[in-house]
């Protein structure tokens, strides 16, 4: 039975590796025999095409673990392609620069405030002795003013760096500013909303999605169903390195994906913040109980959600050549498949940002080997789906279940109590020691 508990906790894996062997042995040769599925090439152009929706599914991971959804990322790449396309080709004012501006400003001036604030916190904390940097009460100099004038003289610099690019066109720094705060400006819009008008996620990201359609719709105009981009030409030349080959070895978006889901994956497992989101999907009312101020925790990783997706729409535009402002429709249903399949459970407080990365590969190589055999397109979206059930009843339920239905020897006993998952206990723990730390601390 131990074999089995193995089994179970690590079947994510094994799954990953059991879609690598088929492509393997399934694979076509060439004319020399050369297997094209292991090819340097094949591998890596997997990895450059699931890098948009592994940045999306990055951010969308930490929104489920709390217990949320985020349907409108597809929408808000969308509207940030349309940005990133029209500051990279047309100069001068137009609907993208009046939407993007207030959004760079907004975002770093709230940014640069909060990461000053932060840093006198934790001085307080270190010389107050605390356990707990919620119980520091800041004075009006360090808890206000000087944090405020810093995000002011931040969001200064960053505007007279952008300003002069108004006349001409924008670089690739720019694009790179500009698009990811639009889609966090959008993304902290969601989280407000969800938080203060205390609404189903559902609905206010569904509200969202079709709104920001509309928005990327009125930004490009009428008569732009595609803005095209040429480095070279409309463009500036310098935009071909987001696409290009690290090294000659790795596609920078491939680099741009792991990046993001190595750093937001160190937050969730070593950081307080990521203690929280687990503990906020385990149980929000104790969390709330405990102390964690679950309202802040998950405005910040709508944010970041939206943010994710304006990186990857900046990609997309290396990528594609173009943006348009149907660019993500459908991705954000691509994003939740993967996180789900990598053990993200939906109800929130169980999954990682490491079962994520093997859910895109998976999703990725699975498309591969799809079209490696000219499999109809239409045929693919079948066998997707039927796929993304089967993986979800293995993630979902319990292989004791599964071999019990089965009337398989050896599946009788049901898992004994204490069999719960990494993130099951970790959600559990967080909370009594987070309220042990709340007693200890009360006079």
């Amino acid at each position: 039975m131990n074999f089995l508990k193995a089994l179970s906790r690590t079947k994510l894996y094994w799954g990953l590796i059991a879609i690598f062997l088929i492509g393997v042995l399934s694979s076509p040769l060439t004319s020399s025999g050369r297997n094209i599925f292991l090819s340097s090439g094949n591998l890596l152009d997997v990895l450059r095409q699931v890098s948009t929706t592994g940045l999306i599914a990055t951010g969308m991971t930490a929104v489920i673990l709390t217990g949320g959804i985020d349907l409108s990322v597809g929408s808000l790449m969308a509207i940030c392609t349309v940005v990133c396309a029209m500051l990279l080709t047309v100069p001068g004012d137009t609907a993208a620069l009046y939407l993007g501006l207030p959004a760079v400003g907004l975002a770093v001036l709230v940014v640069g405030a909060a990461a000053v604030r932060f840093v006198f916190l934790n001085i307080e904390k270190s010389r107050a002795g605390v356990t707990h940097i919620r119980d520091i009460q800041l004075d009006r100099t360090r808890g206000t003013v000087l944090p405020a004038a810093a995000g002011i003289v931040l969001c200064a610099l960053v505007l007279s760096f952008l300003l002069p690019q108004m006349q001409t066109k924008f670089g690739v720094l720019g694009v790179l500013l500009v698009a990811p705060a639009v889609g966090l400006m959008f993304g902290a819009v969601n989280g407000v909303i969800i938080v203060v008008g205390r609404l189903q996620p559902f609905i206010v990201t569904l509200a969202m999605m079709v709104t920001a359609l509309g928005i990327a719709r009125l930004t490009a105009g009428q008569n732009n169903a595609v803005l095209p981009v040429y480095t070279g030409s409309n463009a500036t030349a310098d935009f071909d390195m987001l696409r290009q080959l690290v090294f000659g070895i790795v596609p920078m978006p491939g680099i741009f994906f792991i990046v993001a889901i190595l750093l937001y994956g160190a937050v969730l497992r070593f950081t307080p913040f990521g203690r929280y989101v687990y503990a906020i999907g385990g149980n929000e009312e104790a969390a709330r109980l405990s102390g964690i101020n679950a309202g802040r925790v998950k405005i910040v990783t709508y944010a970041v959600s939206g943010l994710l997706a304006g990186i990857a729409a900046v990609l997309y535009v290396a990528q594609y050549r173009q943006g348009k402002p149907d660019a993500g429709a459908g991705l954000e249903l691509d994003a939740i498949a993967a996180v789900v399949i990598g053990g993200t459970s939906l109800m929130g407080g169980r999954g990682s940002l490491a079962g994520t990365f093997c859910g895109v590969l998976i999703f990725g190589l699975l498309s591969n080997i799809l079209q490696l055999h000219n499999i109809n397109s239409n045929l693919q979206l079948v066998l997707k789906g039927v796929i993304i059930i089967g993986t979800v009843l293995v993630q979902e339920r319990n292989a004791y279940d599964l071999l019990a239905q089965l009337r398989l020897p050896g599946a009788s006993r049901r898992p004994a109590q204490g069999d719960t998952s990494v993130e099951e206990r970790t959600s559990r723990e967080t909370l009594s020691i987070t309220m042990e730390e709340r007693r200890n601390e009360t006079p």
